[in-house]
């Protein structure tokens, strides 16, 4: 698994964002038990970059946190299908856009840190790139759940 970040917006963080991102995405990697061969792109944005990204794609003209971009179908969710998804060395799982200010103001308006904030915004994605999503009341308390979950798995909780 290759893991390919880029800090588009320049964002200085007070900590080693990159390793906060790499734990994140192998903590759901191998709890997901997902193909290690599989990559993903992770690109932290400015807010001017992802409300584009979020109009082009969704036609949200608005800024957001995070956008996932899987690239994969999951029947169920968590549990990746070789004969649903075939796939090759060098495949990638989906792309991550990330907005750096958010990460620092959803941080200071939640009362924990940036390091939190940015690794709960890559599980959350990550658990979107893995078949998850939160449409219906009962989706979103099972998706909280495993946030939740992987989040004490890499030692970073509230």
């Amino acid at each position: 698994m290759s893991i390919y970040i880029e800090n588009k917006a320049k964002c200085r963080f007070d900590f080693h964002y990159k390793v906060t991102i790499q734990k994140a995405v192998q903590a759901v990697m191998e709890d997901k038990q997902i193909p290690t061969d599989l990559d993903v792109n992770v690109m932290i944005v400015t807010p001017e970059e992802i409300r584009e990204i979020n109009r082009d794609t969704r036609e949200i003209d608005k800024v957001t946190d995070v956008l996932s971009f899987p690239y994969f179908e999951f029947e169920t969710p968590g549990m990746f299908d070789e004969e649903v998804n075939p796939h090759s060395e060098g495949d990638i799982l989906g792309d991550i856009v990330i907005c750096g200010e958010k990460i620092l103001s959803q941080a200071e308006e939640y009362g924990h840190s940036p390091r939190r904030e940015l690794a709960f915004l890559v599980v959350h994605s990550m658990l979107h790139l893995t078949g998850y999503d939160h449409m219906t009341k009962n989706d979103e308390k099972i998706m909280e759940e495993e946030q939740k979950r992987i989040m004490e798995l890499i030692g970073i909780s509230r």
